[in-house]
């Protein structure tokens, strides 16, 4: 008998444990984004940069200035979404920007799309492929929220070498409904969500000197989609 509670104990402590680095580590989805009583959570596609001419870049002209142009290839580590498996989707360009810098010093440039890229749901996290070239460069995220206002999120360090996949989490909205990125208020039901405005490299001033390469690739979101998929088919759009 003595055993058995030893046993049931340990079993306890364990699941304890695994309770706890579950809160701790990683990036719960479910509890990020605007509370909501039920969720869809799905991940989408958002840019592959499949398109010529729909990216650009820029940087303070007295620091330096950019190029930017698609490349054909794409990360190894990248899975394909499995609802877009067989559908031949086109995927075989990465964007790739090069920064020739005029002096070292604080500067930064930013990658952006030629119009802003709207994100179905309610957004809980954006992730992206990036090739940082171990640089000590800081990327950064610009975003809109549904009322049109901006905001920039810290996506991570480019120091490491080749591909890595980064990720940023969406804080949720404020209970009012006005404050913090708002993707969802009930007055307004025809929008919701929020959209990309572009990423923004703030350049460490002590490698700000000749060229630096920097390619990105495969933005995807984990977004809940329950509002859409709830939503009556004879529901009215007040959008007109």
């Amino acid at each position: 008998m003595k055993r058995y509670i030893i046993i049931a104990l340990l079993i306890s402590i364990g699941g304890l444990a695994f309770a706890q680095q579950e809160e701790v580590g990683g990036t719960n989805t479910e509890r990020l984004g605007i509370d909501a009583a039920q969720q869809k959570l799905k991940e989408v596609s958002v840019e592959k940069f499949e398109h010529d001419g729909f990216w650009r870049s820029s940087m303070s002209p007295d620091q330096g200035y950019t190029t930017t142009r698609l490349f054909e290839g794409g990360p190894l580590g990248k899975k394909p979404i499995p609802e877009e498996e067989g559908l031949n989707i086109p995927d075989r360009y990465v964007l790739g920007t090069r920064v020739d810098y005029l002096h070292r010093g604080y500067s930064s440039f930013i990658m952006y799309p030629v119009r802003p890229i709207p994100i179905e749901g309610i957004t809980k996290t954006i992730s992206l492929w990036v090739a940082g070239r171990n640089f000590d460069h800081e990327l950064h995220i610009l975003i809109q929220d549904f009322f049109g206002r901006n905001f920039e999120l810290y996506v991570g360090k480019l120091n490491f070498q080749g591909w890595k996949q980064l990720t940023v989490a969406i804080p949720p909205q404020a209970m009012n409904g006005w404050s913090g990125i708002v993707q969802r208020n009930y007055h307004y039901n025809n929008q919701m969500g929020i959209k990309i405005v572009g990423f923004r490299v703030d350049v460490d001033p002590m490698e700000a000197q000749g060229s630096y390469y920097v390619y990105l690739d495969d933005v995807r979101a984990v977004t809940d989609l329950f509002a859409e998929d709830s939503r009556d088919p004879d529901d009215m759009v007040d959008s007109w």
